[in-house]
């Protein structure tokens, strides 16, 4: 079988991040001063509580299915019958989690808003995402996400206009997700081929599937339970609403390192089905290099313009997400190197109780410290809960790995980017005073942190950079002689 190529998966991914990148800066800012702090808090509270039902919904199901898919790619007969197993059991997880969800809606306060979410439950039982990324089809959820994004965005500006729109709002997060899940359907006989019901076994491997959705439930834990927690011990949506948005912009960002793990992970698996061990291993290694090369002059570039960026890109009233940036951008580089080790390596390669243990112990740290910071010091102790036990679990990860992968040699790998990205820094503390908040002073500043690294990088050799450096203009030489 032609294995798909990693840098071009890898380019659609990046692609469709770069959407989301200029959809989040044409939207966020609009929406920040049509709903308020207090209107994006109370969907951000309601989101994260509907989520608990898509969790139960999904169980381990969409990391089992691209797993066992990434296993199969060469055959049409084992990838049929794993994808019809796979789907059956989540469409009944899901529907069990619909109907809970059904009971609990009218209980609620905010019942408009949940009602309409609940489209994010029933996108689960369209959802066939997890069968093209096992199988690296990545160019088809690209395409799909592209044209879902540019129809949520047209709604966007459309329909919401004032502060009472938030369950429009809503509605389109929601129903948008669900006719994108839809849409892939049409793609999916030319991939499989309709099986015998005698032959089908879903419940078969339901122990693995669960196996599975125990570090699920530890990772929603520290990524969603935040929320939850914020709008339970202070009752106030503006608290939510500016973690929302800091925590936005840092996943925002945190994608892009993220792109490359997302195609990593079916060929880590089918390579580690192939026995060649050695060549999973130099892509791992790869896989933190990119982390770092990309990770720390996000991370830090984001801590020097964040009093910049802040007031003209959310409006009035959001002076509070800038200490919260400062904090959650180190989520780019702790959660980026915990992907490489957690989802890149030990999930493909059948470890899923040593990720979940590490999963498990980030999340506990995370709840007991929320309980503890969020008291006292509101949304900004949420961050630093979610920064330490983000920390902790890539630390254990690389505990866990050591006797596979060198913990100095992935350190290692880092060293020009750390120099970098501490000089980018301190010229961009430098010059920073000089700039008062505005869109140019801003893509000046991103202009001056990205030179200053560049030159860094380019002063310390450092192969990696200038060796895809030679590659793009070498490229972009061939296309301007043509």
């Amino acid at each position: 079988m032609i294995r798909k190529s990693i840098k071009r998966n890898y380019f659609y991914n990046l692609i469709y991040q770069m959407l989301l990148l200029i959809a989040s800066l044409i939207t966020t800012p609009y929406l920040s001063r049509i709903l308020g702090a207090r209107g994006i808090g109370t969907i951000s509270y309601a989101e994260s509580v509907v989520s608990y039902f898509t969790l139960f919904g999904t169980l381990g199901i969409t990391t089992y299915g691209q797993r066992e898919i990434s296993y199969v790619q060469g055959s049409l007969e084992k990838r049929s019958q794993v994808f019809w197993n796979t789907k059956l059991l989540e469409i009944c997880t899901a529907g069990l989690a619909l109907a809970a969800y059904l009971i609990y809606v009218p209980l609620q306060k905010n019942a408009a808003i949940f009602s309409v979410l609940m489209f994010n439950i029933i996108a689960v039982i369209a959802d066939a995402t997890w069968f093209f990324r096992g199988m690296e089809e990545f160019g088809i959820i690209v395409s799909r996400n592209i044209l879902f994004k540019i129809i949520s965005i047209t709604y966007i500006f459309i329909f919401i206009k004032d502060e009472t729109d938030v369950v429009k709002y809503a509605f389109g997060l929601s129903f948008f997700l669900f006719l994108g899940n839809c849409s892939l359907w049409r793609y999916l006989f030319r991939y499989i081929k309709k099986v015998n019901l005698k032959n089908l076994h879903p419940f078969s491997n339901i122990r693995t599937v669960i196996s599975l959705f125990i570090p699920t439930i530890a990772i929603q834990i520290y990524t969603v339970l935040d929320k939850t927690m914020i709008g339970v011990i202070t009752q106030d949506a503006f608290e939510n609403g500016c973690y929302e948005q800091a925590i936005k912009i840092s996943k925002m960002l945190l994608t892009a390192v993220a792109a490359l793990g997302t195609v990593m992970i079916p060929r880590i698996g089918a390579l580690f089905q192939s026995d060649e061990i050695e060549r999973v291993r130099e892509l791992m290694y790869r896989g933190y290099r990119f982390v770092w090369f990309l990770g720390i002059p996000l991370c830090f570039g984001l801590i020097m313009i964040s009093d910049n960026f802040v007031p003209w890109f959310f409006g009035r009233g959001y002076d509070k997400v800038i200490p919260l940036i400062n904090i959650l951008a180190f989520l780019i580089l702790s959660i980026g190197i915990n992907n490489v080790t957690g989802m890149q390596y030990l999930i493909p390669t059948k470890r899923q109780n040593l990720f979940t243990l590490t999963v498990i112990i980030g999340s506990c740290i995370n709840l007991i410290l929320n309980l503890i910071l969020i008291h006292q010091y509101q949304s900004v102790g949420a961050a630093v809960a979610s920064v330490i036990a983000e920390t902790v679990i890539a630390g254990v990860q690389l505990i866990i790995v050591r006797k596979e992968l060198s913990f100095w040699r992935i350190l290692k790998t880092g060293v020009n980017y750390y120099i970098s990205g501490l000089v980018m820094a301190g010229v961009l503390w430098i010059v920073r005073g000089c700039f008062f908040p505005s869109i140019i002073h801003t893509l000046i500043l991103m202009f001056i942190g990205m030179s200053s690294y560049s030159m860094m990088l380019i002063f310390l050799k450092d192969s990696f950079f200038i060796g895809n450096m030679k590659i793009i203009l070498q490229k972009i030489l061939m296309k301007v002689l043509r």
